[in-house]
């Protein structure tokens, strides 16, 4: 068992002119034991981690799946607006043909779409002629007609660079995927149209989101999480001692931004629930869309659950107010 002083605001002048002293009046003890990670912090951040350790349990060992949203590897080809999937679907010479195309041109979400309990659509589509999918081009002509516009030579996944008309063009990286079809395999699409919590990967504060219905697939910049307790899940994850429990495990960006991605966001201690308090949280979050309730008392329902006491919580509450 070891132990380490912390000095806390001291400035290197304080601590020449008298040691003794200053030490004695700002030091704080840090307890460590075992093989764990040696971590300096405050009597009150220790008190935190002490509480969010005996009631949570980390979110890779919840009955959930987080997966990263689609990597084309040539957006401008794959992602279409409302203008150009209208325009591919009048250019399919069979009704039959029209009906798969539909099927195969899908609502898409980016980072930027999504805000914290909500999202704002903006009326993009992704073909998804996912690897996974085993698709005959053939049987889509007019989706392989607009591809081909963006070249063979760029959408390859071999790697190579051609140049073409004097112009060099690299084609996408190399992969045994063919030609017409997304970067990644995309094993998990049938998750896509599951009910599922997204995010994006790089945001200031905690911006998470439910697709109740599974309208919506997303891009390369979000991830997305299906399984049990989404209700609760939301929750917790759009909360201020998520945000602060994140500080301690996320990398930032340098810009002031965090990056919320799945292997830190596995980390994060949850307290468990069982599924009739599933059904409370269901609840509270029909109370919250129709503005009778507040994230602070969201926030209140998620503190009692690790039983944080009002020094605490004003601390966890300080900390998300100043990003």
């Amino acid at each position: 068992m070891f132990s380490l002083v912390q000095l806390a605001g001291a400035s290197q002048k304080q601590v020449k002119t008298n040691r003794s002293g200053f030490v004695r009046q700002k030091a704080v003890q840090c307890i460590f034991g075992g093989n764990e990670s040696w971590v300096v912090l405050s009597p009150i951040e220790q008190a935190i981690k002490a509480k969010i350790e005996k009631a949570g349990k980390p979110l890779k060992d919840w009955d959930i799946q987080i997966y990263r949203g689609i990597l084309t590897g040539c957006n401008e080809a794959f992602i279409v607006g409302e203008e150009k999937r209208a325009e591919i679907l009048a250019n399919c010479k069979s009704a039959d043909e029209r009906k798969r195309t539909d099927a195969l041109i899908r609502p898409i979400l980016r980072g930027r779409d999504i805000k914290r309990y909500s999202y704002d659509w903006a009326g993009l589509y992704v073909i998804a002629t996912f690897p996974a999918l085993h698709l005959d081009i053939e049987l889509y002509p007019a989706v392989k007609r607009h591809l081909l516009t963006f070249g063979m030579e760029r959408l390859e996944q071999t790697g190579k660079t051609h140049t073409k008309d004097g112009i060099k063009i690299t084609a996408r990286k190399k992969t045994n995927n063919k030609w017409f079809e997304t970067q990644d395999q995309i094993g998990y699409w049938e998750d896509f149209s599951r009910p599922k919590i997204i995010w994006g990967e790089i945001s200031d504060k905690t911006k998470f989101a439910l697709d109740t219905k599974g309208d919506y697939y997303n891009e390369a910049t979000t991830f997305l999480l299906t399984g049990t307790n989404l209700s609760y899940l939301l929750c917790y994850l759009n909360s201020s001692l998520s945000e602060y429990l994140f500080s301690k495990l996320g990398t930032t960006t340098g810009v002031g931004t965090v990056r919320w991605k799945k292997y830190t966001i596995e980390q994060l201690l949850v307290p468990e629930i069982s599924n009739k308090e599933e059904k409370k949280w269901k609840e509270l979050l029909t109370r919250f869309s129709k503005n009778e309730i507040s994230e602070d008392d969201i926030n209140h329902q998620i503190y009692n659950s690790c039983n944080f006491i009002s020094s605490e919580i004003e601390f966890i509450n300080n900390y998300s107010n100043s990003l």
